[in-house]
């Protein structure tokens, strides 16, 4: 009798079937609640934006475009100022505004350089500024006597030369505590000199350092300058400085009350009362003799018009006072009642 049964099955995989075991399904998340497909519809796709978080941004676009054309003030006037000491021309050019970490801006600084740390008074934070030392040596060199020609060597500045040099960086600091235009005076010195930024303590690594990068030409020599200074240094000035700009925009021109001056007192002026009574042809007027009576309502005694040198301006009612005939004013005219009026009261038809 023949064996019906099955053949067994092979218990070896190919490779193949060991690729499709091991690799898992890729599957595509679905929206929860349809959210996410909604908004994607809605504006055709996410759109992902770069954010980088070694370089946070503490300040708005409009904040840091406020700052930037305040910055482009001092770089000019900066630039006269030190023309003006120096007796030689002196370029400045702005080659950035950015914001970094206190750790990113001391990586950034070269090494050696000559650093001075700052201080404005009345405010809190101690600030750096990055000065080249081929620059420095130039324009001692200027300030000693000499023709302001590029200083090649690749020195230490000493004693003298750094209190020359403090002088124009004290001209620096000036002129950039000038363009806040605050009332209250801002005082820099200097409280140090280094020439390496590697052991620098003078903010927490992870301050919002505000970054002012210069190129200056003088004469042959072309070097950078940068300017550090702590966000929660500058922002005291940051919040007036916004203050007195929604303070410009609110303020609104105030309406010019009217005053009355001496020389109006002798001023004599027309006055007139009428009514808008009734309509009579030439031929009835003709015919009108004296001791005649004209019937009128006797609700046109509340409606009697003043007229000020012919131009209606206000209503009111006639009454009598001691036997003398007065008119008590109700109301202003407005323009629209006076604007179609002919120069004796009557409306324009």
């Amino acid at each position: 009798m023949a064996d019906e049964s099955p053949p067994p099955t092979s218990e070896v995989l190919d490779s193949k079937e060991i690729e499709q075991l091991v690799t898992p399904p890729i599957e595509t998340p679905a929206p929860v609640g349809g959210v996410i497909s909604a908004a994607a519809a809605a504006t055709g796709g996410a759109k992902a934006q770069a954010y980088d978080f070694r370089n946070p941004v503490f300040l708005a676009e409009a904040e840091l475009r406020r700052l930037r054309q305040m910055h482009e003030d001092f770089v000019r006037y900066l630039s006269a100022r030190l023309s003006l000491y120096l007796r030689m021309d002196v370029g400045l050019k702005m080659t950035g505004l950015t914001t970094a970490t206190y750790s990113n801006f001391t990586e950034s600084l070269a090494n050696p350089t000559h650093i001075s740390l700052f201080k404005i008074e009345p405010l809190i934070g101690v600030g750096v500024l990055d000065f080249s030392p081929r620059l420095a040596l130039t324009i001692a060199d200027r300030l000693l006597g000499g023709r302001g020609q590029a200083i090649k060597a690749e020195r230490n500045l000493t004693e003298i030369e750094v209190a020359l040099i403090e002088d124009v960086i004290l001209i620096i600091l000036e002129e950039w505590g000038n363009q806040w235009k605050l009332d209250q005076e801002l005082r820099p010195q200097i409280i140090g000199n280094e020439n390496s930024a590697r052991f620098l303590q003078s903010s927490p690594r992870d301050a919002i350092i505000l970054t002012l990068a210069l190129e200056c030409t003088f004469g042959d020599c072309t070097e950078k300058l940068q300017l550090g200074v702590p966000f929660y240094t500058i922002e005291p000035l940051v919040k007036k400085m916004q203050a007195r700009r929604q303070k410009d925009a609110a303020v609104t021109p105030a309406a010019k009350r009217a005053e009355w001056h001496t020389s109006y007192d002798r001023i004599t002026v027309p006055v007139r009362a009428e009514w808008n009574a009734f309509e009579i042809s030439l031929r009835e007027i003709s015919t009108l003799r004296v001791g005649d009576v004209i019937e009128m309502q006797p609700s046109i005694c509340a409606e009697t018009r003043v007229l000020l040198n012919g131009t209606p301006k206000f209503s009111g009612t006639v009454g009598l006072d001691n036997d003398c005939v007065a008119i008590q004013l109700t109301r202003k005219l407005s323009p629209e009642e006076t604007s179609h009026a002919k120069p004796d009261g009557r409306k324009v038809p």
